[in-house]
């Protein structure tokens, strides 16, 4: 069985980029004795770029993608020999894993990806797995590790995510800002969310936030797979919520398995654009799951390109999200033809603008 945990920026390092020793000291030990018990671990980091200003003495964290590739080209190795000197001091292997949203959504790397995480697990090694960042572009993006932890543990079919931050878990406000903030101890329906401020306030090095976090633990409960939210700078707190006990918010697992391409599709793939349908084409997706046809399409907003995400909307609403086959350019010369007509245009044209195996309603 496997473990997935995710340790947040704030977890990692403090404000002034410095690690924290103290926390990963904390994390690590618990990896140990979950490690011993027969427990298979894989931990999911944040922090390169914040290790990599610190190196670097930079006194701002970069904007520019360049500039947060090259940082995190500097702070990875380091941030890496952190976590393998911590492990190696209780005779564990750490590997060093790398991912990119692309190795998750192309099937081929997806195999890959899967097949190495299983062949590590099997000669009992640790994956500490980041995402890519010198490789990483906006379009090929996880956005933020909380998704890419969500991703690890579908991948693997883990039996349980963890997400370490420094709060002991989900509140109904923000407890940084209201003294009345109360902690959630379970959230068996996602629903009930509704009625919580959940913020997307974030430590300086951070990119997300409770707002992802809660995100990432819909999708992995989507994929059967139960979540945790729980303080890692608390001593204990990830082996407590490992051993099923009550720390932090627990999510429950959804009952129906959600495909994770479609989870990730929901979650994780930013949209370029806008597609806007008519109200047949909008009752076809809901109701019956096809694929969106040109001739149901009335407009298109924003650019994009052939394979990326686009919302589908009706009438001011997201009625979806999906892969387009056609660029914006392009569907603006075909929209509201029939096939025939389409093919007339344009002969090698896809028949869908957009294919019901990658499109997710929202």
């Amino acid at each position: 069985m496997t473990v997935v945990a995710k340790l947040g920026s704030s977890i990692v390092a403090d404000d002034d980029g410095a690690l924290r020793a103290a926390v990963l000291d904390n994390v690590c030990a618990q990896v140990a004795e979950l490690h011993r018990d027969g427990e298979n671990v894989v931990l999911v980091t944040s922090g390169a770029i914040a290790r990599g200003m610190r190196l670097l003495e930079l006194d701002r964290r970069p904007s520019a993608i360049d500039e947060m590739q090259a940082a995190s080209a500097v702070g990875q190795g380091s941030l890496f020999r952190a976590y393998e000197e911590r492990l190696v001091a209780d005779d564990i292997h750490a590997a060093q894993v790398l991912l990119t949203s692309f190795d998750i959504s192309a099937r081929m790397h997806y195999l890959n990806a899967r097949q190495t995480l299983r062949r590590l697990l099997e000669w009992r090694a640790v994956p500490v797995v980041n995402e890519n960042d010198t490789t990483a572009t906006d379009e090929i993006t996880f956005g933020d590790n909380d998704f890419l932890s969500a991703q690890v543990a579908i991948l693997l079919e883990a039996r349980l995510l963890v997400l370490l931050t420094d709060t002991a878990g989900l509140h109904t406000a923000d407890p940084r800002g209201a003294a009345d903030a109360r902690l959630v101890e379970e959230v068996r329906s996602f629903g009930e969310l509704e009625r919580y401020e959940i913020g997307d306030r974030t430590s300086a090095f951070g990119s997300g936030g409770m707002r992802s976090k809660v995100a990432a633990a819909e999708m992995a409960s989507a994929s059967g797979i139960p979540v945790a939210i729980c303080d890692g700078t608390a001593a204990g707190s990830f082996l407590a919520a490992a051993r099923g006990e009550r720390v932090g918010t627990r999510f429950a697992a959804h009952p129906e398995r959600t495909p994770s391409f479609k989870l990730w599709l929901r979650y994780a793939k930013p949209s370029q654009g806008r597609v806007v349908v008519d109200g047949g084409a909008a009752r076809v997706l809901r109701e019956r799951g096809s694929s969106l046809l040109p001739v149901g399409i009335t407009g298109v907003e924003g650019e994009f390109a052939a394979g990326d995400a686009v919302e589908i909307v009706c009438d001011g609403e997201v009625v979806g999200k999906g892969i387009v086959n056609y660029s914006s350019s392009e569907l603006a010369r075909i929209k509201g033809l029939q096939s025939a007509e389409v093919l007339e245009r344009m002969p090698n044209a896809s028949e869908e603008a957009v294919h019901r195996d990658h499109f997710v309603l929202t």
